[in-house]
C-alpha cells in the first residue's frame, strides 16, 4: 500500500496510519432543521465509538439533471447554517464550490473546500480553492483514470497548499451507469494524499431517470 500524508481537517485526521474517519450528511442543504437533525443523528450513531466525522452538505447542487431540480438555498444562507452546524455539534464542516467567486467566502466559514466530479479539471477553480489555504477535497470526474487525479492534484499543489484529499465516487460505464475500479483507490494513493470514498455516489444512475438521477440504494453497505 502507498504511504499517505495525514491532513487534518478541524481535529479529524485524514490519511496516514489514522483510524478511518466519514464524510456524512445529506446531499443537498434543504432547510436549517434537517441539517439540524441529521448533524445531530450523525454525532448520536459516532459517539458509542468514538468515530470522527466531518458534516458534509451543499448549499447549492449547480449541476442538477434538469432545470426543474432543487438546487438548495444558496450560498449566504447555507453558510449560515453550516456554521450553526459547526458550532452546535463541535464538528468539521465540508461544503462543494462550483463557481470562483464562492470560494472565498465558503472558505471563511468551512473547514474542507470539496470540488465536485464534473468540475475536477477545471484549472482556475482548483487554484482558487488552493488559494484559499483550506483543505481541499477532490472528487474524481466520472470520466477520468485514477492517473490523472496526480494532475489535479498538482494544480492545487502549485498553490502552496498540500492539505488536499481526493475521492472516488465511481467511473462512467455506459449510458447512466458507474462503476468502482478498486485498484484506483490504490493509485490515486500514489500522490501521496488521503483518498476518500463515495459509497453513494458510487451507486448511483447519472440521468437515469430522464430529469434526474437514480440510484441502486441496495448496493450501499
Amino acid at each position: 500500500m502507498s504511504t499517505q500524508k495525514t491532513v487534518m481537517v478541524g481535529d479529524v485526521p485524514f490519511g496516514g496510519d489514522n483510524p478511518i474517519a466519514f464524510v456524512v450528511g445529506p446531499c443537498q442543504l434543504e432547510n436549517r432543521d434537517h441539517a439540524m437533525m441529521m448533524a445531530e443523528r450523525v454525532a448520536n450513531a459516532c459517539a458509542p465509538t468514538g468515530s470522527k466525522f466531518v458534516f458534509k452538505t451543499s448549499y447549492d447542487k449547480a449541476n442538477r439533471s434538469s432545470i426543474t431540480s432543487a438546487r438548495g438555498i444558496g450560498m449566504d444562507e447555507g453558510l449560515r447554517i453550516l456554521a450553526e452546524v459547526r458550532d452546535t455539534f463541535g464538528c468539521p464542516v465540508i461544503t462543494d464550490v462550483h463557481e470562483i467567486s464562492h470560494c472565498a467566502p465558503a472558505a471563511e466559514v468551512v473547514d474542507v473546500i470539496q470540488i465536485p466530479a464534473f468540475l475536477s479539471r477545471q484549472t482556475d477553480l482548483l487554484l482558487a480553492a488552493g488559494n484559499t489555504g483550506k483543505p481541499i477535497n477532490v472528487k474524481k470526474g466520472q470520466f477520468l483514470a485514477p492517473w490523472e487525479m496526480h494532475n489535479v492534484a498538482e494544480k492545487i499543489a502549485s498553490t502552496g497548499n498540500t492539505q488536499i484529499m481526493l475521492c472516488e465516487r465511481g467511473t462512467s460505464f455506459g449510458y447512466n451507469t458507474l462503476v468502482n475500479d478498486f485498484r484506483g483507490l490504490e493509485t490515486m494513493g500514489e500522490t501521496g494524499y488521503p483518498v476518500i470514498f463515495d459509497a453513494t455516489h458510487s451507486v448511483q444512475q447519472p440521468g437515469g431517470r430522464g430529469n434526474s438521477s437514480g440510484g441502486e440504494r441496495k448496493f450501499v453497505a
